[in-house]
């Protein structure tokens, strides 16, 4: 059972890929900003209970692979992340 986490009702290893991309791929997330970006991505995953695997910032994306309780859908998750670290 190794690799596997637990919780009081399921044993579980959910993995989400997601890459989501800057509007009209505009090469903005360099320098101060990416780094910025990356502390706030691991700030809202840590405030979560969520762990990023893999995880890398580029000029026009965030790439990222998570491991996630059941009790938080995709699209929530998304929806933090995205809207930390847009502001």
């Amino acid at each position: 059972m190794e690799g596997y986490r637990k919780n009081s009702h399921a044993v579980y290893d959910i993995k989400y890929h997601v890459i989501w991309v800057t509007k009209y791929r505009y090469k903005v997330l360099g320098g101060h900003i990416a780094v910025r970006v990356r502390d706030l991505i691991r700030q809202g995953c840590e405030a979560r209970g969520i762990t990023i695997l893999q995880g890398s910032v580029g000029k026009d994306h965030i790439h990222l692979l998570l491991s996630c309780p059941p009790s938080i859908a995709p699209s929530k998750i998304l929806q933090y992340l995205k809207g930390r670290s847009s502001r």
